[in-house]
């Protein structure tokens, strides 16, 4: 059993930078797939960006601007976003799995998700 509990969530202005967070325990082995999403009142959630040992990837609306990561150890993930919109604005949650499959920015592909923490950029 995976747990990952994300921070770094807050209110922006429009151009501001936020940091996200999330740190995995329990069974962290071979954490090598993750994933930040989001979801904005009324839609449906939607990947923005994620990481494999073959490289990044990101959806058209953030690419440019976010910049997924994750420390050596594979057990804390990060979302570095720039030039934020208010369209950015969304709870964000992240996602983790130890086997590969499907499309990296499908959430039916992580199986470990974290409570998600709100994200807020005003005009």
């Amino acid at each position: 059993l995976v747990q990952l509990v994300e921070s770094g969530g807050g209110s922006v202005q429009a151009g501001g930078s936020l940091r996200l967070s999330c740190a995995a325990s329990g069974n962290t082995n071979n954490l090598n797939y993750w994933a930040w999403f989001r979801q904005a009142p009324g839609k449906e959630r939607e990947g923005v960006a994620a990481i494999d040992t073959f490289g990044t990837y990101y959806s058209d609306s953030v690419k440019g601007r976010f910049t997924i990561s994750h420390d050596v150890t594979k057990t804390t993930a990060y979302l570095q976003m720039n030039s934020l919109k208010p369209e950015d604005t969304g709870v964000y949650y992240c996602a983790a799995a130890q086997r590969p499959g499907g499309w990296q920015l499908h959430a039916g592909r992580y199986p470990n998700w974290g409570q998600g923490t709100q994200v807020t950029v005003s005009s």
